[in-house]
């Protein structure tokens, strides 16, 4: 199943933490951690599934261990795993400056009020539907897509 598809068959509701919010529920994509595999598993299936594809983890943001340091509170997981693919960021920039705003690719692990785990992304298709079909830059932003779907795959289904 596709991450669009899938990000399209999750009510919005839940999707937005019990609110609806059309904006939000279509411009993100979401997959849930299969049955078995846990966040630990998730993050080291990530990062492998990176490197196999030569995209940088330039950073990550443990937000909801950084959130409980700072309240004294247990927080429901949340954790930011930034990727890049440096040369292609920069033409990307040098071709348009907002894409700036799109830099590095993030995808968050997060637990829901439920317990479940989701990895979340933004949808890149919109973004790359705004590069002229002639450009050069179009099949590489379709291709930093779609490792980062299978990145995504990858965490979820706990694939090295």
């Amino acid at each position: 199943m596709s991450l669009a598809v899938l990000a399209a068959s999750v009510p919005a509701a839940s999707r937005a933490g019990g609110f609806a919010a059309p904006a939000l529920d279509k411009s993100v994509v979401r997959l849930p951690l299969e049955k078995g595999i846990s966040p630990s598993l998730a993050i080291q299936c990530m990062n492998l599934r990176a490197n196999l594809h030569n995209m940088s983890n330039v950073g990550t943001l443990p937000l909801s261990a950084q959130v409980e340091a700072m309240l004294g509170k247990k927080q429901p997981l949340t954790e930011v795993f930034l990727f890049c693919n440096p040369i292609t960021a920069m033409e990307m920039v040098a071709a348009n400056l907002d894409f700036a705003a799109y830099l590095p690719c993030r995808i968050t692990l997060t637990e829901d009020d439920k317990g479940r785990y989701w990895l979340v992304m933004l949808d890149l298709a919109p973004l790359i539907a705004t590069i002229p079909a002639h450009s050069s830059l179009r099949p590489k932003a379709e291709k930093v897509k779609a490792i980062l779907d299978s990145i995504m795959h990858a965490g979820a289904a706990g694939e090295l």
